[in-house]
């Protein structure tokens, strides 16, 4: 990845995607596909976890609430990164070592490829199948991206406020899709989906495993081959957002923690 300049035009990002050069206007316009966390109000939830909440800080005489008659607004937010929103999470999220998406999130701009995917019918399920995503995915050479993001259909608005504790259960990755996102060499992944892995099953997380590298069974962190992928996880991205090349900008907060809520936004490109 270059930077470009040319008298009497705006700087520009250079991108080259198998051979071929691309370039977005660091002004141009980007799609936010995270899911803004609305405190107190509707949101999407996940795994039994209670709304993200907020509500003003009171220290003596102090209340952090202009509205209530304080100086100024100074809330409290109580939430769960992984399950009130968009968020990215590292390998610490299934190891004993506590270890921090801050630190490991180090892959901010990258060439990405957005598909969309169509879940199978699986055991009462719907699943993710390699077929699928090798038919989304389609003449594109998947080695040419660092990033992958992964849109599932039906796609609407209802993503933003969805209770993924209701029937149908969410759908996920099967474990041989799983693997060959792996193999093509994706260390960043984004998903529209709460979880990656079945929503309860028996703690196995197996696509989580495959996907950090991490062996069945095992919480060692010194044992994850792929220790710097993260995973992005219930990102929404409009229907009007076509498949296809993007750079990836990926926002995480200083979290010291295993995930955080972010915002990726995809930048549209244009042959340079």
């Amino acid at each position: 990845m270059t930077r470009s300049h040319k008298p009497d035009a705006k700087l520009a990002l250079a991108v080259e995607i198998g051979g071929r050069r691309w370039a977005v206007a660091e002004d141009g316009p980007g799609h936010d596909i995270s899911i803004p966390l609305r405190f107190n109000a509707a949101q999407p939830t996940f795994f039994g976890a209670a709304p993200a909440s907020e509500q003003p800080l009171a220290a003596g005489s102090f209340v952090g609430d202009v509205r209530q008659g304080g100086s100024c607004n100074c809330s409290i937010h109580t939430f769960v990164p992984h399950c009130n929103g968009t968020h990215t999470e590292c390998v610490g999220h299934i190891t004993r070592e506590r270890m921090s998406v801050r630190n490991l999130a180090v892959h901010h701009l990258s060439a990405a490829l957005l598909v969309t995917v169509e879940p199978q019918p699986f055991d009462g399920d719907k699943v993710i199948t390699l077929q699928a995503l090798q038919s989304a995915v389609g003449s594109r050479r998947l080695a040419d991206y660092h990033a992958l993001v992964v849109r599932t259909v039906p796609n609407d608005e209802s993503k933003l406020t969805r209770d993924y504790d209701t029937n149908p259960p969410p759908p996920y990755f099967a474990t041989d899709a799983m693997s060959w996102i792996v193999e093509h060499g994706v260390e960043t992944l984004v998903v529209d989906l709460p979880s990656i892995d079945r929503a309860q099953d028996g703690g196995r997380l197996a696509a989580h495993r495959i996907f950090w590298g991490v062996p069945q069974g095992s919480t060692t962190s010194s044992l994850a081959t792929r220790a710097h992928a993260t995973i992005t996880e219930m990102a929404y991205i409009p229907s009007s957002i076509a498949d296809g090349p993007y750079l990836l900008n990926l926002q995480v907060p200083p979290f010291m923690s295993d995930a955080a809520p972010s915002r990726p936004i995809l930048l549209p490109l244009t042959p340079a």
